[in-house]
């Protein structure tokens, strides 16, 4: 039985279906495109790759807050304090030594209760309260007055000579200090620069104990202790005080710059407490 041809309406179909395939063929490639440009668009862009981390450095710091970080003129206080109280004890109740030596070491120990109620740093209390006591003892052992400057004497001359020797030999207290506080060993002595910043910086300090020398023994030999008390508070806190200006400027002036400014950044933020 043969089989039925097809009605026009079939061959219509069926002609609609091809050029429908060959379109599909045709347009292929622009919607494939279409397809990728979309799928990209809808993907989330890649991320920039993260620097590797470097290093923290300390934050810069100032002149202001390396002198704050020596202590400031708080610093210069605690010192001087006690031999102010001292002096003016003295003289105010016709030379009564015991109780210029109690007010004396009663204030040392004001101060340092002061520090401590405050949470501030009590290494310069410590040292001038020591110092307090040792002159105190010597000067009720001797039952003279003048005694109670002794001690001083004998370390300004320890100290001076130290210090004059480290220069000497090229190794400058304050370039071993700066090694030690920065845990550089010693770095520094190898930059001529720094060599010779700390050099002078520590022969300001050699000049230092040297007039305090020159202008007190000749008043103790004589006995004269209102003028001696008078020298010894002048040349102890403003003395100090320029003495210490002069070191840090001799010090700034000797090094370049950058170098200064990464000496100080280390100095101050360690002298703080900071370790980073």
């Amino acid at each position: 039985m043969a089989d039925p041809q097809p009605g026009p309406q079939s061959r219509r179909d069926q002609v609609e279906e091809n050029l429908e395939e060959k379109l599909v063929e045709i347009l292929r490639p622009e919607l494939d495109a279409a397809e990728h440009e979309l799928t990209a668009d809808q993907q989330p862009a890649p991320e920039p790759e993260q620097p590797a981390e470097e290093p923290a450095k300390p934050a810069q710091t100032t002149d202001k807050d390396f002198f704050h970080a020596l202590g400031g003129w708080g610093a210069l206080l605690d010192i001087g304090l006690p031999w102010i109280a001292f002096l003016i004890v003295y003289g105010a109740t016709d030379h009564n030594l015991r109780l210029a030596l109690i007010v004396a070491i009663g204030s040392g120990a004001l101060v340092a209760v002061l520090r401590l109620i405050r949470r501030q740093p009590l290494r310069n209390v410590f040292g001038g309260f020591v110092g307090v006591l040792i002159s105190a003892w010597v000067a009720n052992r001797t039952g003279d007055a003048k005694d109670v400057y002794v001690p001083g004497l004998l370390t300004n001359l320890g100290y001076g000579a130290l210090y004059l020797i480290t220069v000497l030999i090229r190794w400058p207290l304050f370039g071993v200090l700066y090694g030690v506080i920065t845990q550089t060993g010693t770095a520094w002595r190898k930059d001529p620069a720094m060599l010779k910043g700390f050099s002078r910086a520590t022969l300001v300090f050699v000049g230092l104990f040297a007039i305090r020398l020159i202008v007190q023994v000749p008043l103790y030999l004589a006995g004269y202790l209102n003028a001696l008390g008078i020298a010894k508070v002048g040349l102890g806190l403003p003395f100090y005080a320029l003495a210490l200006w002069m070191a840090y400027a001799v010090l700034r002036g000797s090094l370049p710059p950058d170098k200064w400014d990464e000496a100080r950044d280390q100095v101050t933020h360690l002298l703080r407490g900071n370790k980073k």
